[in-house]
């Protein structure tokens, strides 16, 4: 089956590399032109294999709507394009982007690829309710997980099932796909070593989620910046950057899931909500969350929680890791090679 891997965003990268990985000679990647994503693409030998690429504008800031229609427009062309040559394209797989599924169909003729029978939509992020209910209008497949919070998604899931799309249930989050799991170190430097990551706040979800992180958060702190396009390391050594640190000090929750599912303590500094972070707390995961201005003394109170919580880490009991790696393979007919 020829597939079409829609790289949007770079944990998408991440969680689709696995599958990549055995994936047909002959699948393409539409990949967005971002710089995180553009570095794991590039530094990507040994991670993914090399496949035909079409670069998309990511439809966001100014005139965002323009963006999303010559995107659409772009991604149906380049599909078209395949669908000619060679043997057709039969199937989308997409993490929270919208716009290649509905690339099936032409925007201005409204022809639609009909060797494309088969289009998966994966989420783990209830709010991006822009991109559900795009994908609604085309998806065939809906991929979220067991922890997934529907009173947050706008009604996506029972939308879903009042259109008989097939909705597949995954056991584990995103980063249980391709992380593995390891020994954190239990002794704590001195001064203990924190990665911290600022992100731009730009994207269709994730405007009003942004909080600032005072400067003096990180005294007495060695502090490593992964901050969002200015991570100057090996993009894909990141998660063991995470396992190296005491502790991780964030705006993003993709990263603060990342850090906790690898031993390492995590100040979640967000308004995010997510089904994701609920269960990491659930199931024991070294998670410290904070959703307000960070300011007064109950700012303080969990900060110093946080501080105390990286000497802590031989206590910690999590719930065993599942195998959501093999799962996700099985629910895209795909035999792991790894």
């Amino acid at each position: 089956m020829r597939t079409c891997w829609v790289l949007d965003h770079p944990a998408h990268v991440r969680l689709l590399a696995p599958l990549l990985r055995c994936s047909n000679n002959n699948d393409v990647i539409i990949a967005t032109k971002r710089k995180e994503v553009e570095n794991l693409i590039e530094q990507g030998d040994g991670h993914i294999p090399r496949r035909q690429i079409h670069w998309v504008e990511r439809p966001v800031g100014d005139k965002k709507r323009r963006k999303a229609i010559t995107r659409w427009r772009s991604s149906h062309n380049f599909l078209a394009k395949c669908c000619s040559t060679g043997q057709p394209i039969s199937r989308i797989v997409a993490v929270g982007a919208s716009l290649e599924l509905l690339a099936w169909r032409s925007p201005i003729l409204k022809k639609s690829l009909r060797s494309i029978t088969h289009r998966y939509y994966i989420s783990d992020t209830e709010v991006n309710h822009i991109a559900h209910n795009l994908a609604l209008k085309t998806a065939t497949h809906i991929i979220v997980p067991t922890h997934w919070d529907e009173s947050i998604d706008g009604n996506f899931l029972q939308k879903a099932k009042s259109k008989r799309i097939n909705i597949h249930r995954l056991d584990g989050l995103h980063g249980h796909v391709h992380l593995r799991p390891g020994i954190h170190a239990n002794k704590v430097s001195n001064p203990p070593r924190v990665l911290t990551r600022i992100i731009k706040g730009n994207g269709i979800h994730d405007d009003d989620e942004v909080l600032a992180i005072p400067a003096d958060t990180f005294d007495g702190l060695a502090v490593t910046y992964a901050n969002e396009d200015q991570y100057d390391g090996d993009a894909w050594l990141l998660d063991r950057e995470l396992a190296k640190h005491d502790g991780v000090i964030t705006q993003s929750v993709t990263l603060a899931s990342e850090a906790v599912l690898l031993g390492t303590p995590t100040l979640l500094i967000s308004k995010a909500q997510r089904g994701f972070l609920n269960r990491l707390r659930e199931d024991g995961y070294p998670l410290f969350c904070w959703n307000k201005s960070c300011e007064g003394d109950e700012w303080k109170n969990m900060l110093a929680q946080f501080l105390a919580g990286m000497h802590l880490t031989d206590a910690i009991e999590t719930e065993p890791w599942p195998d959501t790696r093999s799962q996700l393979a099985d629910f895209l007919s795909m035999k792991l090679i790894d």
